[in-house]
Order: C-alpha cells, then structure tokens, then sequence
C-alpha cells in the first residue's frame, strides 16, 4: 500500500475512555494503566501525531521517535524542537500529518487527544484504538460517543486488572459507506 497517496493513510485515534467516557482530569489521566501506556507507544512509534496543546503540555516533552504536530489556537505559541510542529486548525494539523506519513513511508497519521481534538478530527478519522475502561471514572474531558451505525468493531482483548479496573483493547473501524 503506498504511503504517497493521502487517501491510503489510516487516520487513527488512539485513546482509553472509561464507560461514562472519561478520559481526563485535571490535565491527566484518571487511572494508571502501564499495558495501556506501552500500547500507545506501540501504535504511535514512528507516526506522526496530532494533539493539542494542553495534552502535549501535559506530557511535558515531545515523545521520541515521533513527530508531534501540536494544534492550538493560540497564535503566539511556539515550541523549538525538531520533531515539534505547530498548525493553528484541524485541516491544517491533518494536511500536514499526512505529508510526515507519506515522507516517512508509514501509512498511518495519530490522533492523540485531548477531548477536543478527537471531535474536531473525527470526520478525518478512519479507526479508533480504543481502552475502554470498565468503571464510570469521575473525569472533567470526555469523548463524545462513536454513533454505533459508523464503525465496526474488529478486534477486542479483554484485561483482568488486579490492581485496578478491568479494561478491554478494542479496535473500531470507520464502516465505509459504497455505491
């Protein structure tokens, strides 16, 4: 599959969200889940990414091996760093993702949070890995519900987790809608 052509590269959002679709508070992530964590870093590692800029704040640093295209409104915000980019909207953060994916040869673009850059870029967003985290969590970012008619659910591992709530990887993908 070549990476050159834009309508070739998987748009992927990739989040944990609890049953009442939690997924922040106070900045940070309501619960402790390290398979969670070494995931994510197994699905983003060579991609580049969109987040915002309070998420990417958040994590205080630009994540190694991976180009982080920040959004934000804020005109005046800059961050120096090589593997850093700043765009101001979504179609601007996507158009240029794309470009990194297909420079990179990878046929995947991240959508990395928080709340509102999974909204503003779910038109674009062709699959969700998703950590469903199986509690309500008391959360101040939530994601909107995925209309069940739009994606198809295509793989699922459920986690016993001793030392917290159980949660299940799962993978949606956008249902394509043809003739």
């Amino acid at each position: 599959m070549p990476a050159n052509n834009n309508d070739r590269i998987e748009r992927v959002a990739v989040v944990a969200a609890a049953q009442n679709g939690a997924i922040g508070k106070d900045g940070w992530m309501p619960w402790h889940l390290p398979e969670d964590l070494k995931r994510f870093k197994a699905l983003t590692l060579g991609k580049p990414m969109i987040m915002g800029r309070v998420t990417f704040e958040a994590i205080g640093k630009p994540l190694p091996k991976r180009t982080t295209i920040v959004v934000t409104r804020d005109s005046e915000w800059t961050f120096d760093h090589e593997n850093v980019r700043v765009c101001h909207d979504i179609e601007s953060a996507i158009a240029l993702a794309d470009q990194i994916a297909a420079m990179d040869n990878v046929n995947e673009v991240i959508i990395a949070g928080g709340a509102q850059i999974y909204k503003l870029a779910m038109p674009y967003t062709t699959r969700y890995e998703l950590t469903e985290v199986h509690a309500d969590i008391d959360g101040d970012a939530f994601l909107d519900p995925l209309p069940a008619e739009k994606w198809q659910e295509t793989a699922r591992a459920t986690v016993n987790n001793p030392d917290g709530p159980d949660y299940s990887f799962v993978t949606l993908n956008r249902i394509r809608v043809t003739g």
